[in-house]
């Protein structure tokens, strides 16, 4: 598995790594996952896509609401079918959930999407709603950040659902093969960031985001998530060009940080520099040493 925070270089990494293992990629982003978001989510060019399979990339289309466990399924199945026939695929991304889901094998509630009730929990701030969820389910808050607008909302769906706190009905199933962990991270996260929203701007994001909107309306949910909402922003008029793009640098640094601080919490971890020049060949040196250990 090669992960880290946004803007380290796992896609190319995850590349090199598959060719020399003559393996496959799992995609590991949770908006990756979605069709004709591609620049906006740094997806894997065409190019790039043809040097080695890829799988769950362009899975689903804009409209699709996916959850977690439909995500952690469909690796299952994948897993099982890359192993049968001997080959280790590498899972990419940087979607600590997604990770989570499928190397710690999560139960999760399988609770679909509740449209009403999300609406009617919409009318309340989400100071009050993590409120209401420290009341039903303390162990959960306990784990949610009061921002996380998003997990709050699960939370609470899963309760309202089934009746029972979502920390009573997660749980863990070991999965049954060994997993290294590929931690990768960079001292110049901030210029790599600040490169990458510059080419994403001269990809055509802009126009890849309007495009979108026309085609699926303003309420679309992705389009209200980084570097699509800023984009929106400029095209409704409320900013600058130049105040979207300053904007979508400062919110994906913010995003790195925040992984960053999920994957401190995270054990057995190898870190990779994705700095240093011989980053490949150290990685799979790494590779190696484990699929050394594991046979014997």
């Amino acid at each position: 598995m090669i992960s880290g925070p946004t803007a380290t270089g796992k896609t190319e990494l995850g590349i090199k790594l598959a060719q020399r293992l003559n393996s496959v990629i799992i995609n590991a982003d949770s908006r990756q996952i979605y069709q004709e978001l591609d620049i906006g989510t740094a997806k894997p060019t065409p190019l790039q896509r043809a040097q080695v399979p890829h799988h769950l990339i362009d899975w689903v289309a804009p409209t699709v609401a996916i959850t977690v466990a439909q995500y952690q399924q469909q690796v299952q199945q994948l897993l099982t079918r890359w192993h049968g026939q001997g080959k280790i695929p590498l899972l990419v991304g940087g979607s600590g959930l997604y990770l989570q889901a499928v190397v710690q094998g999560l139960c999760i509630p399988p609770v679909a999407p509740q449209h009403e009730l999300r609406q009617q929990l919409a009318t309340y701030s989400q100071r009050e709603r993590y409120h209401f969820l420290q009341q039903i389910d303390p162990l959960s808050a306990d784990k949610i950040h009061p921002h996380d607008p998003v997990r709050t909302l699960r939370a609470l769906e899963v309760y309202y659902v089934t009746g029972t706190p979502l920390s009573q009905l997660q749980g863990q199933r070991i999965p049954p093969y060994p997993v290294l962990f590929l931690y990768l991270d960079s001292e110049q996260l901030h210029q790599r960031i600040r490169q990458r929203t510059h080419h994403m701007m001269a990809q055509g994001l802009v126009a890849e985001t309007q495009f979108l909107r026309q085609k699926y309306g303003d309420d679309l949910p992705l389009l209200k998530t980084l570097g699509y909402r800023e984009i929106g922003d400029y095209l409704q008029g409320r900013l600058t060009l130049e105040q979207a793009q300053t904007l979508i640098i400062r919110h994906t640094q913010q995003l790195a940080k925040r992984q960053r601080t999920w994957f401190r919490a995270q054990t057995g971890l190898v870190h990779i520099n994705s700095d240093r020049p011989d980053c490949a060949d150290y990685s799979w040196q790494k590779v190696q040493e484990f699929l050394t250990a594991i046979r014997y």
